[in-house]
């Protein structure tokens, strides 16, 4: 993926003992390893197989780590997106047409400070937190996008946002977008119909349309049966109409569902009029992967920097989440049977596993110890063709096994 020439014309800074390519991956490495980055970055501090993954003897420390991010700017964030994304896209999701778009906030352990407030699902209450804003690939489950420069005011026209990144890099919109009810209002709804752009999103239930929607005679609900794998409600009855929303030009299709493991109707607004109610449904439900994806974020990731010890430029950091979600996602393709694996499990059979590494003359060779997921390393044979590393000296890096 060249990414020494993605970070270049991405702009980011560096010296000439810490080249910006070096910055870059001393920084994801952190994410890339299962280290509580928050209380154990200083076990790294000696660590020459860290340093030698950034082509550096030994890795920044932590004060380094965050003056650097704070020289950032969120056009570098920008770029270096749409470069990891344009050159990922090929090889993980080149037929991309629906993503799944969600909101996570960030919170924040300090002193008070000017940060908006937002809802923090588990703390169940809104608290000082930073708004980050992802898209993840649908059918790859690949995160594509992110944003943490945003604020309570600019909160809105995200969506909008992320649709101008998608057409620039690809020339065309996205064609299916997912979201709840608190990403988008109404009239950017309205923008992304009159765009072409399908949608899906579920709508806040207010008291008036619940009592519209018992007072309907039971035979308006129709029945449909939703018999995906592992699904525990399976028979629904729904309710398909048209209606107007303040804000939205013409009318939207709205599928009031029962039977989904709530007491109340799920409302589904769609402009799409063409898939079936059951379709609605089950499209939407694969919305769940983006939650996931965020919820690894959080946890292996260390998404959550502001509670952590290094606190990075969270735009940057949020950019750096995206490119260790891209590494694992990748490996996972070309590990045999490890398709749909998490990134912890990854990590715990393939990435930490011991051994020794010799810089040779013309190469740098990784020599594994005995293990029993060594023949599925070596029929992926990562290591092939042998390209040569630009930030390790052009030496290629050559895997052997016992």
């Amino acid at each position: 993926m060249q990414f020494d020439h993605l970070v270049s014309h991405a702009g980011y800074p560096g010296t000439e003992m810490i080249p910006a390519t070096s910055a870059l991956l001393s920084l994801l490495s952190l994410k890339l390893l299962d280290k509580e980055r928050r209380s154990h970055i200083d076990d790294f501090n000696c660590d020459e197989a860290v340093g030698l993954f950034a082509g550096l003897n030994l890795p920044p420390k932590k004060s380094y780590a965050t003056a650097y991010s704070y020289g950032t700017v969120r056009d570098q964030q920008q770029k270096l997106l749409s470069g990891w994304v344009g050159a990922l896209a090929p090889w993980l999701f080149p037929q991309a047409k629906s993503f799944a778009l969600d909101f996570h906030p960030i919170p924040f352990r300090g002193d008070p400070t000017g940060l908006d407030q937002h809802y923090l699902p588990r703390r169940g209450k809104a608290d000082t937190s930073v708004l980050s804003f992802f898209a993840q690939e649908q059918e790859s489950r690949v995160l594509c996008y992110a944003n943490a420069n945003l604020t309570r005011s600019d909160q809105a026209g995200e969506t909008m946002r992320y649709v101008e990144f998608w057409r620039e890099l690809t020339g065309e919109d996205p064609e299916w977008l997912y979201f709840d009810s608190k990403v988008t209002p109404y009239a950017e709804l309205s923008k992304l119909n009159q765009r072409g752009i399908w949608f899906i999103t579920i709508r806040r239930r207010g008291a008036a349309t619940l009592r519209r929607l018992q007072a309907l005679p039971a035979d308006q609900w129709k029945r449909a049966v939703i018999d995906t794998a592992q699904r525990r409600h399976q028979h629904i009855r729904y309710v398909d109409e048209r209606l107007k929303l303040p804000g939205y030009e013409g009318q939207i299709r709205q599928v009031a569902v029962l039977g989904l493991g709530r007491q109340q109707p799920t409302l589904f607004l769609s402009n799409n009029t063409e898939e079936s109610a059951r379709s609605v449904v089950i499209r939407y439900a694969g919305r769940n992967r983006v939650e996931d994806a965020l919820g690894i974020s959080v946890n292996f990731f260390h998404l959550d920097c502001l509670a952590s010890e290094v606190r990075l430029n969270v735009d940057l950091d949020a950019t750096l989440t995206v490119l260790a979600n891209g590494c694992y996602r990748w490996l996972a393709k070309r590990l045999h049977g490890f398709d749909t694996a998490a990134p912890k499990q990854l990590f715990r059979k393939f990435v930490e596993t011991s051994g020794t590494v010799e810089i040779e003359q013309d190469r740098i060779v990784v020599c594994f110890d005995k293990r029993c997921h060594n023949p599925i390393l070596r029929e992926a044979a990562l290591d092939q063709p042998n390209q040569k590393i630009p930030w390790l000296q052009n030496l290629p890096v050559i895997f052997q096994y016992p």
